[in-house]
């Protein structure tokens, strides 16, 4: 056993790197100032009173009258499991449409919570046809259909809006992961029928990763209080006893969790205080900027990122026709490295952009123009740094092609 002593290292110093891949982003300022607040205890007027205002705020972002619009402390993944592990139960039938890497996650999830699945696939680069979906959800009458609209290893935004519809005709609840898309694509929660829908802060919503906002329908909350079970050691004696099968996380239990957001109170766990301020200026930020005005920053900038990677001569990867509006994908030039772009896009101009799995790694960067970093000038600048790294990789481009492309398209939107 060694006795050398540990370091004390230095003061965590990262560099001010521009993060231009699928997510995570650079958080906005604003956030980053709120999430250095004063913690408060977590019963205290207070931060409750935080707490109830981050709900009315969440319910203008995901355009929902929903009630029980919360947050659950954790990454993105933490809401989408949240979701199938409260939902479903060993042996509930569940369609999932997968066309990338998160619809294999959601399967993932759901092989682990025992339910019998049905998946519905399209290739990678491709979005999944609405008569594909009705005849899997016909044949199967699911529990839960679930779906990812924005799958970043892709790019590809998968149709959502005839889903609830689709879902209520046969009796499915309609679980969506907006991870990448909530705050700069439209989420019409309450309009599309959908019943929980999932999102992160570290994508469009400019914040850090370690929070997950969640909306639930009243089928879904209803569906989900059927299994409620209050934990033994905060159980009162007014309690009413246990009923349904006991949702397998403690943690991730939604029913526990709605207690806790609720006029009650019935503790689940302490807070993620500083994550809660983080959580709740993003939404400000929204609500202040608007979300028709926010939708169209994203695509104007997307739109300007794409032309000029169209001028700069590469082509865009998949189904321009369902494409995501604030990541896009660049098939990686015959004979070009694309690790070794990447490397010297960070370390000569201290930007990331991203690559991809499964299928397509290798294949394809993403870029992506979300939150904070949706903005004019980090779109040029993205753009004069990878094509001077090309140029520098024995490509041949024309020079200044991409910049012009962009502020044209900028020019057109009277931006």
């Amino acid at each position: 056993m060694t006795t050398d002593r540990v370091p004390a290292f230095g003061e965590i110093d990262p560099p001010a790197r521009l993060l231009m891949g699928p997510g995570p982003i650079n958080a906005h300022p604003r956030v980053l100032r709120a999430m250095s607040a004063q913690l408060l205890g977590q019963f205290d007027p207070e931060f409750t009173g935080y707490m109830n205002e981050t709900m009315a705020l969440y319910r203008q972002v995901f355009q929902t009258g929903n009630r029980w619009t919360f947050l659950i402390d954790g990454t993105a993944r933490a809401g989408i499991e949240a979701s199938l592990v409260s939902l479903l139960e060993p042996g509930d039938r569940i369609v999932i449409l997968s066309a990338g890497r998160f619809g294999l996650l959601l399967r993932e999830i759901a092989e682990r919570c025992g339910a019998e699945i049905t998946v519905v696939e399209a290739e990678w680069g491709q979005v999944i046809q609405e008569s594909s979906i009705e005849q899997a959800v016909s044949r199967v009458r699911p529990r839960v259909v679930a779906a990812v609209y924005g799958d970043t290893s892709t790019t590809m935004a998968q149709p959502i809006a005839g889903l609830g519809r689709l879902c209520a005709r046969h009796g499915a609840l309609l679980y969506v992961d907006a991870t990448a898309t909530l705050g700069g694509m439209d989420v019409p929660v309450d309009a599309w029928g959908a019943d929980i829908v999932t999102a992160g802060l570290q994508k469009c919503l400019a914040g850090p990763s370690g929070s997950a906002p969640i909306t639930l329908s009243e089928r879904a909350a209803a569906r989900i209080d059927g299994r409620r079970h209050i934990e033994r050691g905060i159980a009162g004696g007014g309690d009413r006893p246990a009923s349904g099968l006991r949702i397998a996380s403690n943690y991730f239990d939604l029913a526990m969790l709605m207690d806790y957001w609720s006029e009650r109170r019935l503790n689940h766990h302490t807070e993620a205080s500083s994550m809660l301020y983080a959580a709740r200026e993003c939404a400000r930020l929204v609500v202040e900027e608007g979300l028709p005005a926010r939708i169209a920053r994203h695509r104007v900038n997307g739109e300007a990122m794409a032309a000029g990677l169209v001028a700069m001569g590469l082509t865009l990867f998949g189904d321009q026709a369902n494409k995501m509006a604030n990541v896009v994908g660049i098939e990686i030039p015959s004979g070009v490295n694309g690790e070794r772009v990447r490397t010297r896009m960070r370390t000569e101009f201290e930007i990331e952009i991203g690559s991809s799995f499964g299928p397509l790694a290798g294949r394809i960067w993403r870029i992506g123009t979300m939150g904070y970093n949706c903005r004019r000038d980090a779109v040029l600048i993205t753009l004069g740094a990878l094509e001077a790294v090309l140029r520098a990789e024995g490509v041949a481009l024309r020079s200044g092609a991409a910049v012009d492309a962009a502020r044209a398209r900028y020019a057109v939107a009277g931006v």
